[in-house]
């Protein structure tokens, strides 16, 4: 992700304009090869000695933003490690123990003898029993500049640009307060990824439309938030190349920028030629329900339980894309089932409302207890509604399916 200090915009008529690299441009491959040839010859190397590098190629001043910002996606492909004999703690603490010693011996001495640091290095290599040249190599081996690169994930130099872009439109979203983003001629499979992408992100959202006219989803941005902003901006800024996977959409954003936060606008859409990085795999769920799935699949072998795929309209009004479908296996009844943990509360009411009148008949609501929902909040919601603090409890939601299969 790329720094605030990193970010080439301009400001045109209260709008915000990234400035994009050309990916087809030989000048920008010729930098973006010679950057990606110092990070595929620098394992070994200390970060520090990277950066020098990269400052004698690139310079300084606002002519080199641009470099540096290809430099720091290149950074966060890369793993740096701390190398050294000896722990840097143990090291320090050794040598200065016994500087102070030395120390302590020339004033005891009463002479001005010079102070010998070489001696000092000795002693702490003999008491720790490594070479002098391990001791100088270790005693700062864990600062920041020291770390030496362990592993560095290539890529092509116009995939390398491509990654900058992106990083620049992630950067304004940073900034947001509120994203629309609309999206039409997609197919269904297409609809479900970034639905389930919304919810795996914790992304604060609303959805109108339908499968055959086109989704318009409205996002809460991190500055609308009073708490939590920097993990927040983070989920919508890892949000965005889903977005870029698709053939047609409009994103428009509300952002605070500048020192000032001074309301401006930003708008990308597909003529903007970003390409995503991402995979187009499908969806993801988060590692917590994951854990939730396992769990009940052991203790509940009466039910299967699948990863649901199903978008649901609620009358034109909004969709809804379930977490789970449970099947009972001697009987074939299905029940959805919603697992709500990070939603904002407008969001959860919008469904609370609408589900009585337009969703499936049978479903289940597993709901935090962090939301403080009340039973008048539940109006008249006909599914059961299953409280839990960190999981679900997989016995007690086996119990309120069980009710759905009575009488049958």
């Amino acid at each position: 992700m790329l720094t605030g200090n990193l970010v080439r915009v301009r400001s045109v008529k209260g709008r915000i304009v990234p400035l994009y690299l050309n990916r087809d441009s030989a000048d920008w491959l010729e930098v973006a090869e010679s950057l990606l040839l110092l990070f595929r010859e620098g394992k070994g190397r200390t970060r520090g000695e990277l950066e020098d590098e990269i400052h004698e190629l690139v310079g300084d001043g606002l002519a080199t933003l641009a470099h540096r910002g290809l430099a720091k996606v290149l950074e966060d492909r890369a793993e740096f490690e701390v190398v050294s004999a000896v722990e840097p703690e143990v090291v320090r603490e050794a040598v200065f123990s016994a500087a102070a010693e030395h120390r302590k011996t020339l004033r005891a001495a009463g002479h001005r003898a010079p102070f010998r640091a070489e001696r000092v290095l000795a002693e702490s290599a003999e008491k720790l029993g490594v070479p002098v040249e391990s001791i100088q190599e270790s005693m700062f081996a864990d600062l920041k500049d020291e770390n030496r690169l362990l592993e560095f994930k290539d890529l092509s130099a116009d995939r390398l640009i491509d990654r900058y872009n992106v990083a620049l439109a992630q950067a304004v979203m940073l900034r947001s307060i509120r994203a629309e983003v609309e999206i039409r001629g997609e197919r269904p499979a297409r609809y479900r990824q970034l639905l389930r992408l919304i919810k795996f992100h914790r992304l604060m959202n609303r959805v109108e439309g339908t499968m055959r006219d086109g989704y318009v989803i409205h996002l809460d941005g991190p500055l609308s938030l009073f708490s939590a902003t920097t993990k927040y901006g983070m989920q919508m800024a890892n949000f965005l190349p889903a977005i870029l996977l698709c053939q047609q959409y409009r994103l428009n954003a509300e952002v605070l920028w500048g020192p000032k936060r001074e309301p401006r606008t930003f708008h990308l859409d597909q003529n903007d030629g970003l390409v995503s990085h991402y995979d187009d795999t499908g969806t993801y769920i988060p590692a917590e329900l994951n854990a939730f799935a396992d769990r009940f699949r052991q203790v509940v072998p009466a039910w299967e339980l699948t990863e649901s795929t199903e978008i649901i309209d609620l009358g034109g009004q909004g969709v809804w894309v379930p977490d789970y479908k449970l099947v009972h296996r001697a009987s074939g009844i299905d029940v959805f089932l919603e697992v709500v943990g990070f939603w904002k509360r407008s969001s959860l009411d919008r469904l609370l409302q609408l589900l009585p009148k337009h969703g499936p008949k049978r479903y289940v609501l597993a709901i935090s207890e962090r939301l403080k929902v009340d039973e008048e909040s539940l109006g008249e919601l006909s599914g059961p509604v299953l409280r839990f603090k960190e999981l679900p409890n997989v016995h007690d939601l086996a119990a309120m399916l069980a009710q759905f299969v009575q009488g049958v």
